[in-house]
């Protein structure tokens, strides 16, 4: 089938293109062209873009699956067409077998790919290694210990020198474990007004500061996950600038939110790592405007009982896959960031991360497109979303921006 969008904002961040009514050809299930149709070309079908704008799917670097299908719904319908895995599920992904049956399964459902993170250790216990090898041919694209720390620093350095030699990356959560234990928020103003336990901006800088000397050690490609700290965007950015193989993402909430949003015990703002200060939220938002990081969703769906906690009990996390893209359109407008950048932080940036043939209209790619309206109005509510997590600070609030079409391999997965 050749299938012609056409009449769209089409922008591609990866080839510089940002360019009002062009088309994009797609024949079979991968793009045949940009702007002029390729010699032979006939579309047997043309979807009408006029209005909205046709960019990449988006490659989201953290997104727990609790239920595949409605997950996977949910990406598609939030635009995400490429979703990486932690492997804290249950259970956690430290065999073949495991990761094997959920690429399968995603292949089955026929939504988003999704692309999973071997465990790093066995049980994620931080002391055993995985079968590294095997589950690199089971699909795992990296290796990571999710959000569970590896306390003894000697298995982390013998970890990485395994990982190295083999040239696997390990995805890594900075976070030192007894200085983050038993905390809930930040360790500032805010949780001394409350009462709550604080988890200090040292808690992230130590781990950095370890995690950076044993790279530089091992020489072991390191992604840090979801940065939380002004102090510790200096000190990883500092750290690429030596050269070392080090990256970084940023959830999207720490964007828009600080400590003050957990309001009055407001548990759907509980957070791991936690919301920090106005100076951390501003220091993280240069990083993604001007630097190579990746903006991700950190999408933790969550049962209801979850969060009708008090907060210290209630567990981290909020629903981001569908509101991944709204809330990228309101960081940039708030920002002053061009949505060709903002697009390149969720589509290329990442894709680029992991070596991904994804987030971008190179011809001869496979046709993973996100057609959206930038200006629709929308309100957040729970009957809205797909994920069976409900569980968002922004319940409630008027949202702008909405996915209108999402296309995978050329075929039409929501819309």
């Amino acid at each position: 089938m050749n299938l012609e969008i056409r009449n769209g904002r089409v922008i591609d961040p990866k080839n510089g293109i940002d360019q009002k009514n062009l088309s994009v050809f797609i024949s079979g299930r991968r793009i045949a062209g940009v702007g002029a149709a390729p010699a032979g070309f006939e579309a047997s079908e043309s979807i009408d873009a006029q209005g909205y704008v046709v960019c990449p799917g988006f490659v989201d670097l953290g997104a727990r699956l609790n239920s595949i299908e409605a997950e996977l719904a949910a990406a598609v319908a939030g635009g995400v067409t490429s979703v990486v895995v932690p492997p804290d599920a249950d259970p956690p992904l430290d065999e073949p077998e495991l990761a094997d049956r959920l690429v399968h399964r995603a292949k089955e459902i026929g939504k988003a790919r999704v692309y999973p993170l071997g465990a790093l250790t066995l049980g994620l216990q931080g002391e055993r290694l995985t079968e590294m090898a095997g589950l690199k041919k089971a699909g795992c694209v990296a290796f990571s210990q999710a959000k569970v720390a590896v306390v003894d620093t000697q298995s982390l350095m013998h970890a990485l020198e395994y990982a190295a030699s083999f040239g696997f990356t390990v995805f890594l959560h900075p976070q030192d474990y007894y200085l983050a234990r038993g905390g809930n928020a930040h360790d500032g103003e805010v949780s001394a007004r409350l009462g709550l336990s604080g988890i200090p901006v040292a808690a992230e800088t130590i781990a950095i500061a370890t995690l950076t000397q044993l790279v530089r050690h091992t020489g072991c490609r390191v992604h840090l996950t979801r940065l939380s700290s002004a102090a510790g965007v200096t000190m990883v950015e500092a750290a690429m600038a030596e050269g070392l193989p080090i990256s970084f993402d940023i959830g999207v909430h720490h964007l828009l939110l600080t400590e003050y949003d957990i309001g009055f015990f407001n548990p759907q703002a509980r957070f791991l790592p936690p919301l920090r200060t106005e100076q951390d939220r501003s220091r993280l938002s240069a990083a993604a405007r001007l630097g190579q990081a990746a903006i991700c969703s950190d999408h933790t769906p969550l049962a209801a009982d979850d969060k009708m906690m008090p907060f210290g009990e209630a567990k981290p996390g909020a629903t981001g896959l569908e509101v991944l893209l709204p809330l990228l359109l309101k960081w940039a407008a708030q920002e002053k960031v061009d949505l060709s950048t903002a697009l390149k932080r969720i589509t290329c940036v990442p894709a680029d991360l992991l070596g991904l043939a994804a987030g971008n209209l190179n011809v001869g790619a496979s046709a993973d497109l996100c057609i959206f309206d930038p200006d629709a109005q929308w309100l957040l509510s729970p009957e809205i979303l797909k994920s069976r997590g409900k569980n968002s600070p922004w319940l409630g609030h008027p949202m702008l921006g909405r996915v209108w079409k999402t296309l995978v391999g050329g075929r039409v997965v929501y819309g």
